[in-house]
Order: structure tokens, then C-alpha cells, then sequence
């Protein structure tokens, strides 16, 4: 057992000082003012810091020259760097790739879920799939991308000439490592798709789409709950053509991600979605890519492309805008500096997601509840990371 002292306690409605939390057997016992005494090293003295909610990213491509595509290794190298930045639970976020590459990536998230030391816990995966309209793909590799229903004719390399068939056979192979697919709506199909992946148990995400606001509400009758970085890369309002935008901000039924490093979406227009949706709809993301935590001018790689480490995004060789460098605790630190109360940050940047992913106990601190917590100071620097109780930065 042991106690977390001294600390303000960010809970989902307020924050507490001068209250201790209990942790037995890596999960909240208690909060308690006057907690009985513990032996020494099993007390911690926190006192000057914040006990946040750990943060649940669930749009991440790696970090620190890490890709999720890199190999069978990539998903945990990139699990045990996450807590230095406050995350305590992710889904590993892939781009479009051929099946045998999808394969790996899959197996690797299912060999990551048994739990890592020190690590982040490893969510199902996040498909930035296959099935995006292709005039709206941004940094995703082209020649990846495929219609849902579509059949390969040839018995050539499954990498080299494969349909949407193949990649949602790999889908079906590994549906417990497979949490949330971003698609189209308006590709020939993808109705259809969306219908199939509901019922399979699928979160499906509107994103890299050119929908109509009619075919967007369409894809939301049809069980679409999620929507990826809102106002990145999918048709946007105007006056008489509210787009997938518009749909997404009406409808209680979504909620939406935001990558909240000021510069993928203006600050204003982060302010706007969270008053139009509340922070129960709106969720951070980082959607962090393998130059995130590296110099500016550093290289690695997203899937199979080269990209490069800006001053305040990852580009592509040829500029075009290829994900962020952003952590979560520098979205955490932007949120509270646009206005938002310690509370409402700590749910956008782990109560929502965890809800949103049907994550029972965690996402809030609680009595029963797994221990899960960044510790920061009083400027939001991470201090440390619980992860089920046990510190997971060196001292």
C-alpha cells in the first residue's frame, strides 16, 4: 500500500487540497484527509505538485524516433517513453499500409497489451485505415489507400497489389487488437463498411473525408461516434454547406478529437468546439508522430515516408503538413492557458477519451479506480507517472 500526500487532487468536479490518496494493490482506495499512518517509503510528500487523471492519448503514431509501423518491437519501445509526458494509456495510431505490414503492426499491439513495466498501457489500435478519400489524405501514402469493397485480381505480392478486401481481412483476424478505424463515408462502400464495423464492435471515425454534411449525418445514423482531429482534413462550414465539420458539431452522438498544439487548429476554433460540444465531447489529442520529442530538423519516419521535425509540426520532405510534435502534456498545457479549469483539462485529456473507449476505471481519480496519475508542478511539468500504483520515471 502506499500514500500520495500533500498534493491538489484534480477530481471531475473540483480540486482538492490538504486530502491524501490511498493506493492499494495499484488501485485508489481511498481519498482521504487524515489516512491512517503508513510506513516510511510507502508515504510520498507531494506537496507543491498536482495529481492529474494520467493522460489517455488515443491518437498516436509514435515518439522520440519511434514509429508504430517500425517494426515488432516499435509498439512497446514506444509505450515505455509515453509516461515521461504524463500518458498512461494510448492506441497505438497507424497510417495506411498494405496487410502483411497492418499484420505485424496488429500482432504487436496484442504482444504490447500484456502489460509493459514502466510503460503505458497499450489501448487497441487506432486505423487511420485504408479506406480515406484519397483527395483528402494529407500525409497519408496514396498509393495505400483502397475502396472497402474492392477484390484483388491477381495472385501477385499481397503488399504490392492488394484490395480493401485483403486489409479488412486482417481486420477480422485481429479484432480484439483493433479499437477505433478512421474512414470515408461518401466512398463507394463505405456505408456499408461503417454498418459492418459497428456491429463488429468497431469504434468507427469520421476523417480524411470530403463528405456532404447529408452524407456525414448519414455515416452517424449509421453508428459513426468518433471523428478524427476535428477540423483537420475533412470538408469544413459555410454558409449553406455545413460539411463534415458542422455534423460533427451538432451531434451529441460524436465526440470529437483536437489536436490541441495551437497551429494544426486555431486556439479560437479549439474554444469554439469545446463550447459547442463541452469537454465531454471534445477529447486531446496529440496525433504525435516519431519526430514528436526530437530537435527541430530531426528525420524519422511515418509508415514508409520520410518526415521532418518543425519548428511546430511534422512535414513531410516536400512540406506538405504530416502530423504533429506535440505531447500531451504540452495539449494539457494549452488547454488550461486558453481558460479551461484544471478539471475541465484533465477531462478532455483523460476522462473523455476513457469514456469514449468504455475504459470503466480509469480516466478519473476515484475511489476504484485504477492509479493512474501525472504528478506535475505547479507550471504543468510532468514530476512523475503512476501507472497501477508504481512510479514509472526513474527518480
Amino acid at each position: 500500500m502506499m500514500v500520495l500526500a500533500g498534493a491538489d487532487i484534480v477530481l471531475p468536479d473540483r480540486v482538492l487540497s490538504g486530502e491524501s490518496i490511498v493506493i492499494d494493490n495499484g488501485v485508489i482506495e481511498s481519498i482521504d484527509r487524515h489516512p491512517r499512518t503508513f510506513p516510511q517509503g510507502q508515504h510520498i510528500d507531494l506537496s507543491g505538485h498536482i495529481i492529474i487523471p494520467g493522460f489517455i492519448d488515443v491518437h498516436v503514431h509514435g515518439i522520440e524516433g519511434i514509429d508504430v509501423l517500425d517494426g515488432p518491437a516499435a509498439v512497446a519501445d514506444v509505450a515505455a517513453r509515453l509516461p515521461k509526458f504524463g500518458v498512461t494509456a494510448f492506441c497505438p495510431t497507424s497510417v495506411a499500409c498494405g496487410p502483411q505490414v497492418l499484420k505485424r503492426f496488429l500482432a504487436a499491439v496484442e504482444q504490447a497489451n500484456q502489460r509493459l513495466p514502466r510503460s503505458a498501457r497499450v489501448l487497441p489500435a487506432h486505423l487511420e485505415s485504408n479506406f480515406i478519400n484519397p483527395e483528402w489524405n494529407g500525409a497519408q501514402p496514396a498509393a495505400c489507400l483502397r475502396a472497402p469493397g474492392s477484390v484483388r485480381t491477381s495472385g501477385g505480392s499481397p503488399d504490392g497489389d492488394f484490395a480493401g478486401s485483403d486489409i479488412l481481412n486482417v481486420i477480422r483476424q485481429h479484432r480484439r487488437s483493433v479499437g477505433i478505424i478512421t474512414l470515408a463515408p461518401e466512398l463507394p462502400g463505405g456505408l456499408d463498411l461503417v454498418r459492418e464495423l459497428v456491429a463488429a464492435g468497431h469504434r468507427v471515425s469520421l476523417g480524411h473525408t470530403g463528405a456532404t454534411y447529408e452524407e456525414a449525418r448519414a455515416a452517424i445514423d449509421a453508428g459513426v461516434r468518433h471523428a478524427t482531429h476535428l477540423f483537420n482534413r475533412m470538408s469544413s462550414m459555410s454558409a449553406r454547406s455545413p460539411g463534415v465539420v458542422g455534423a460533427v458539431l451538432e451531434s451529441n452522438a460524436v465526440t470529437a478529437e483536437l489536436i490541441c498544439d495551437g497551429h494544426h487548429v486555431h486556439p479560437s476554433l479549439v474554444a469554439l468546439a469545446i463550447r459547442t460540444k463541452s469537454v465531454s465531447r471534445v477529447m486531446a489529442i496529440t496525433d504525435g508522430t516519431a519526430v514528436a520529442g526530437l530537435p527541430v530538423g530531426s528525420r524519422a519516419r511515418l509508415g514508409d515516408q520520410t518526415i521532418v521535425a518543425g519548428e511546430h509540426t511534422a512535414l513531410l520532405e516536400d512540406g506538405t503538413l504530416a502530423g504533429s510534435v506535440l505531447t500531451m502534456d504540452g495539449a494539457f498545457r494549452m488547454l488550461v492557458g486558453l481558460g479551461l479549469t484544471l478539471p475541465e483539462a484533465a477531462r478532455m485529456c483523460a476522462s473523455t477519451p476513457a469514456e469514449a473507449l468504455q475504459l470503466n476505471d480509469t480516466g478519473a481519480i476515484s475511489a476504484g479506480n485504477r492509479a493512474d496519475f501525472v504528478v506535475m508542478d505547479r507550471q504543468f511539468r510532468v514530476k512523475q507517472t503512476y501507472i497501477g500504483g508504481v512510479p514509472a520515471l526513474e527518480p
